[in-house]
């Protein structure tokens, strides 16, 4: 792609996530989701490729349809209020219906179909761009208004996402639709606590913009797509595999590492808010995401691929480095020790 044309696409993505973040009024936030998603479609359509175009088609259709939900009820919340404000819902039809809105964008179960067929269809950029910054504006929308959003239906669709993104990982070969099932489980995370500490849905979704771009990065590195081309990759980067296993067992929350963090203030939080059958149900569910990240951990390091060579040696170029890596792999792996500064920080 052109980069001027590369640039100004980037540039919209990044004002229409600001616009997002910064306003109250219902029809600019709206305006700007519209930005964001005009944004993303050519970058999705890049490749020239038929699974890039039918990627691109998926995602505007969810998108538009979306779009019109949330446009048709901040117009009834307008028609019923007489003002624009995000701070005041009229009716509850309004609030469900733009929850499942919402959700629709972000790729929430039970409207989360969309999800892994259009990030496999994406090369891998482009899925870490989907999977970490389009997530940011509507979670923003999700926090300025979580005050007057159902806690039940958040609460069912949360437990409900768990458990489809542990089940819906088991049987993926495919790093992309691997990472979108992790995103479904993670978000589920996020909308389970949202109700009732907002402030924690915000520290997991950093920690887990945090953890996706480490493993997007890694599997860039690589140049790997599925998990039997990753057998391969103790012969190239062994210390770059060792660090892979220990972020997959961060993403599934596995103690010492930073992505235990968030699991377990949620769980302590529910606990508190006498919800054990919740509580129960997400931490089995987590036990779920955790087996098919140890079964990635397991292919990934544990097993040699078979091979015709007599070498042990690959060809293989030298790629190029990525001063992001270090850092991220650090952030996503050791902060736990910090834990009550991040509380006081966040809570």
């Amino acid at each position: 792609m052109n980069p001027y044309a590369m640039s100004v696409l980037l540039s919209s993505l990044s004002i229409g996530t600001t616009i997002t973040i910064s306003c109250h009024h219902w029809f600019l936030a709206w305006m700007s989701l519209e930005i964001n998603t005009l944004a993303m479609v050519p970058l999705m359509s890049k490749m020239h490729h038929p699974r890039s175009t039918e990627a691109a088609t998926k995602y505007f259709l969810i998108q538009a349809s979306a779009s019109a939900l949330i446009l048709f009820t901040i117009m009834l919340n307008a028609w019923l209020s007489g003002e624009w404000t995000m701070l005041n819902m009229q009716t509850q039809l309004s609030t469900v219906i733009l929850t499942l809105a919402m959700i629709m964008k972000l790729g929430v179960a039970p409207l989360h179909f969309w999800l892994p067929d259009v990030l496999q269809g994406l090369d891998m950029m482009t899925c870490l761009i989907l999977s970490t910054w389009q997530k940011l504006a509507p979670m923003a929308l999700f926090l300025q208004i979580n005050q007057n959003l159902n806690y039940n239906l958040l609460m069912s669709i949360g437990i409900l996402s768990t458990l489809v993104g542990g089940w819906g990982g088991l049987n993926q070969t495919q790093f992309r639709k691997i990472m979108a099932f992790s995103s479904i489980a993670h978000l589920g995370w996020m909308m389970l606590i949202l109700p009732f500490m907002s402030s924690l849905t915000l520290m997991n979704l950093v920690l887990y913009i945090m953890l996706t771009t480490t493993m997007f990065l890694m599997i860039m590195n690589m140049k790997a797509i599925n998990i039997s081309k990753m057998t391969y990759s103790w012969m190239k980067t062994p210390v770059l595999t060792t660090m892979m296993m220990m972020i997959l067992m961060s993403m599934g929350g596995l103690p010492p590492t930073s992505g235990f963090m968030p699991k377990w203030l949620i769980i302590e939080e529910l606990t508190k808010q006498n919800m054990m059958s919740a509580a129960t149900l997400t931490m089995m569910s987590a036990l779920l995401s955790l087996f098919f990240y140890l079964r990635l951990s397991y292919n990934i390091s544990l097993t040699t691929t078979p091979s015709t060579s007599n070498s042990k040696l690959m060809w293989w170029f030298k790629p190029k480095s990525n001063m992001m890596l270090p850092l991220s792999v650090t952030l996503s792996t050791m902060i736990l020790p910090l834990t009550p500064m991040i509380m006081n920080i966040y809570l």
